[in-house]
């Protein structure tokens, strides 16, 4: 959970200055506002504080508050403060969900004291939906990212632990190994979910344009700007933004970028008005960042600020057990999409698929399958004349099943016969006769 904030509005400065001044004195992080509109921009679900406002405004009160509040989030607690003594009000806005009702004069203690069993309420609240989204994500993510290389089952379990926090993550991985997928598990399985998530490939932006695409421009900005456009920062407000090749942002760029992410704000060129955006920064590259940092070809401080949790994603040769597993998925997504029945891979195929390196990772894999459903045999990946016919026995199917669970036994194994039998299940007569019977051969399987 990020950091706990009091959101205070209040159109009288004196008061918002002293309440403001005390909250900081006593430990917690206050944002003083001189309008109730102001607040609305920071409410939602994944708002990690509490809000107090003063009844009596011009414009919007607060009652009108509340009830905005209210359906942004309806646990979200709000805490009114009155000078009027207006008991009936008091009943009103308690009866309308207000957490606390306090009366000016008021001894700041009292205030204080109401503000973190608010803030404890409120942390609660946002822990038991992070608890709630982990449960019902857990099967809903295992179909997504596909596998059962241990490598996998440790990102699957520090997606669903970093999606209910609003932490910076930075993603590192080779080309095609699912960066993007797995940014959009963090946003989906997050407090974000049901906001916007905006990816944008830093490196496919020209250099005079990645201003304009960060944070928008005025009508009339720049030689053909003929409208206001809502730049990516902006339209992902409450949601996600996706960076991916962050390496190749300019240095300019940068430089703005991280301005914005730490003030929370920014300026579309043409603009001097300062626009609020509240959202949630997921950065991906597939260099080594600290090194080119180092060498002065990204900010030291862009980095830390979008690294503070890495995760490093596998490349698929050193998750050889998974292939099989994402062929077969591939295939059958694939047929599904063209209208067509799904041919089954021979195990002479996936033994081959699982000899190469695929140096475009999984999103090579996946080529290689959508051939293979189309029936481009010769399309390259390794495929051709591998696949059982589609009427292929229940035998030849359970065989087809038996060899691969085999072969990835022994694989994650490196050939420990014993593992492979305690993982199976298996005796070890039954264990070799299989192995012979299939051509699996355990000095194959060897780690070196």
């Amino acid at each position: 959970m990020a950091e706990p904030l009091v959101l205070f509005v209040d159109d009288e400065a004196p008061m918002r200055q002293s309440v403001a001044q005390f909250l900081t004195l006593s430990g917690i992080a206050v944002e003083a506002l001189d309008e109730p509109r102001a607040a609305l921009k920071w409410l939602g679900p994944d708002f990690p504080g509490i809000l107090v406002s003063d009844v009596r405004m011009p414009g919007m009160d607060g009652m009108q508050l509340l009830a905005a509040a209210q359906a942004a989030d309806p646990e979200l607690p709000v805490l009114l403060v009155t000078g009027h003594g207006d008991v009936p009000l008091a009943v009103a806005a308690m009866r309308a969900g207000a957490y606390d009702f306090i009366e000016k004069p008021f001894a700041p203690e009292r205030l204080v004291d109401s503000i973190r069993r608010a803030l404890e309420k409120r942390r609660l609240v946002i822990e038991n939906r992070g608890l709630r989204r982990q449960v019902a994500g857990g099967p809903e993510i295992a179909r997504r990212l596909i596998g059962t290389a241990p490598a996998i089952d440790a990102l699957r379990r520090d997606i669903l632990d970093l999606a209910a926090t609003d932490v910076a993550v930075l993603i590192h991985g080779e080309t095609g190994t699912g960066k993007e997928l797995v940014a959009r598990c963090l946003h989906d399985f997050g407090p974000r979910g049901h906001h916007a998530f905006v990816a944008l490939n830093c490196g496919a932006i020209p250099d005079n344009m990645v201003e304009s695409e960060l944070f928008g421009h005025e009508s009339g900005a720049f030689t053909g700007a003929t409208q206001r456009r809502v730049g990516k920062f902006e339209h992902a407000h409450r949601g996600t933004v996706f960076l991916d090749e962050i390496e190749s942002m300019p240095l300019a760029a940068q430089v703005k970028v991280l301005r914005a992410l730490q003030e929370k704000t920014l300026e579309r060129l043409g603009s001097n008005k300062v626009i609020a955006v509240d959202l949630r920064a997921i950065a991906a590259t597939k260099t080594d960042l600290r090194a080119l940092s180092d060498q002065g070809g990204f900010r030291e401080d862009l980095y830390y600020r979008l690294g503070v949790v890495e995760l490093h994603l596998p490349p698929l040769r050193e998750r050889r057990e998974d292939i099989p597993l994402l062929f077969e998925s591939f295939v059958a997504e694939a047929a599904t999409r063209h209208g067509r029945p799904a041919p089954v891979p021979a195990p002479a195929l996936l033994d081959r698929l699982m000899a190469q390196d695929w140096p475009g990772n999984v999103r090579e894999l996946r080529n290689a399958a959508e051939r293979f459903a189309l029936g481009l045999r010769s399309g390259g990946g390794g495929t051709q004349g591998a696949a059982e016919p589609v009427g292929a026995g229940l035998g030849d199917r359970v065989a087809a099943f038996e060899r691969q669970a085999i072969d990835q036994a022994l694989r994650a194994a490196g050939g420990d016969i014993a593992l492979v039998m305690a993982t199976l299940d298996l005796p070890r007569r039954t264990l070799n006769e299989k192995m012979a019977r299939y051509g699996l051969e355990r000095s194959h399987y060897l780690r070196k």
